[in-house]
């Protein structure tokens, strides 16, 4: 029997989707996210890293009364006639007291966050003063203002100082404490059932490296995910490794739904006999299975089932790590009401080249150098997971585009995407 295909064997083949653009699968993405509810009131010690669910509204000026920003004397500087002038010293402020009206000819003992007394108008601090019995000689001339904090120039009484969407930092929570909150609102912590299929995947420290089976490989998804989960605040459930079976991926993914906002896999969201996880999600809900024009990161899914989200990563370490980074936190972040989503960028030179383009846009693994410039880890393979530890970020190369040395390219730090 003849091997050539005929017209309309060849006319019968399904034709391949069009790979999906980022940004396009991205949109698409978030749209399907709304954030969680209620809010959850926490301690402001407790915030960090939350996102804010109200807007947080000043109730007074910070500072709240001018005050010494120095250790030093409070002073008219009308009074200062030139490097032998000796004031009396008729009073001593520390912070957490008031003083009374400055004399004329006289100075006030002031420490660091006392309130400036009525009638002076400068601070000299006191390395540029010396001590004598009852005064101080004053040895630079005071200017007006100086060393003094004036009150409300770092918050006014009816300012909006953090917005609702905003993710919490440590100074974030000072700032929340300077003008009186102890508690806030916050939105609730994004639940995460997290599990890998493959029947190759083992678990380091079940067995030894010696003892590795032909075709084996050690799960190293399961630690970068679950990490970057916990860095964003998710409350998660490990599940471990389902078996290659469609029984099995279906009871995990049953049992998952059922108490979580978000099922996040790796592996099995290709179109290979083995690849359960499209018919398992199939099998419940709904599924959308993406082939994106990025590199590293081709293959992504996107589900419901019941009222949880489902995300399916691709396999290969370096594409799961990219993937999470470009879509899954983001994803994530609009779940939690935050309203930065997009990662940051910085213009910086290339100091390498990439003389070959690629069809699809590429996130290169580099690092900053000594010279301000970005260099390429040498092997780019989405296996590589060894160029993610190496690296400071990713390369954002549009598809089609070459690299010559010196080139600006958009660097995205993974000081930014990890946090």
């Amino acid at each position: 029997m003849s091997s050539v295909l005929t017209s309309s064997s060849v006319a019968a083949r399904p034709e391949r989707a069009p790979l999906k653009p980022l940004d396009l699968a991205l949109a698409e993405l978030l749209a399907f996210a709304a954030p969680l509810t209620p809010a959850e009131n926490v301690s402001t010690f407790d915030a960090d890293g939350r996102v804010l669910a109200q807007d947080l509204l000043s109730g007074l000026d910070v500072p709240a009364h001018d005050n010494s920003s120095m250790d030093g004397y409070a002073v008219r500087c009308a009074d200062w006639a030139g490097a032998d002038t000796l004031l009396q010293v008729r009073q001593r402020i520390p912070a957490g007291s008031s003083g009374h009206l400055l004399a004329p000819a006289s100075a006030a003992r002031i420490f660091t966050g006392a309130p400036i007394p009525p009638g002076a108008d400068a601070v000299v601090m006191q390395e540029d003063c010396d001590a004598v019995d009852g005064g101080v000689r004053i040895r630079v001339q005071p200017r007006p203002g100086q060393w003094i904090r004036r009150r409300g120039e770092d918050v006014a009484a009816g300012e909006v100082v953090l917005h609702c969407g905003e993710r919490l930092s440590p100074a974030s929570l000072g700032l929340a404490a300077s003008i009186g909150f102890g508690r806030l609102q916050v939105a609730p912590r994004v639940r995460v059932a997290l599990f890998s299929t493959g029947d190759e995947l083992v678990m380091p420290g079940d067995v030894a490296p010696a003892d590795m089976k032909p075709g084996a490989t050690y799960n190293s998804n399961r630690f970068f995910l679950r990490a970057l989960l916990q860095r964003l605040g998710c409350i998660v459930t490990d599940l471990g490794i389902v078996p290659d079976r469609l029984d099995a991926t279906i009871e995990a993914l049953r049992g998952a739904s059922r108490q979580h906002d978000l099922v996040l896999t790796s592996g099995g969201v290709s179109v290979g006999e083995e690849d359960h996880i499209k018919p398992a999600v199939q099998a419940l809900g709904q599924l959308n299975l993406w082939h994106l024009a990025m590199k590293p990161g081709k293959p992504f899914a996107y589900g419901k089932i019941a009222a949880a989200h489902f995300l399916g990563l691709p396999g290969n370490p370096v594409s799961s790590f990219v993937t999470f980074l470009l879509l899954v936190r983001p994803f994530i972040l609009k779940l939690q009401g935050a309203t930065a989503l997009a990662p940051e960028s910085i213009a910086l030179p290339a100091h390498f080249d990439c003389a070959k383009a690629d069809k699809r846009r590429e996130f290169l693994r580099v690092r900053l150098n000594a010279a301000g410039g970005l260099e390429l880890f040498s092997n780019q393979s989405s296996g590589v997971l060894t160029s993610a530890v190496w690296g400071d970020g990713l390369v954002d190369n549009p598809a089609g585009q070459t690299i010559a040395h010196g080139d600006t390219v958009r660097f995205m730090p993974f000081s930014a995407l990890l946090s």
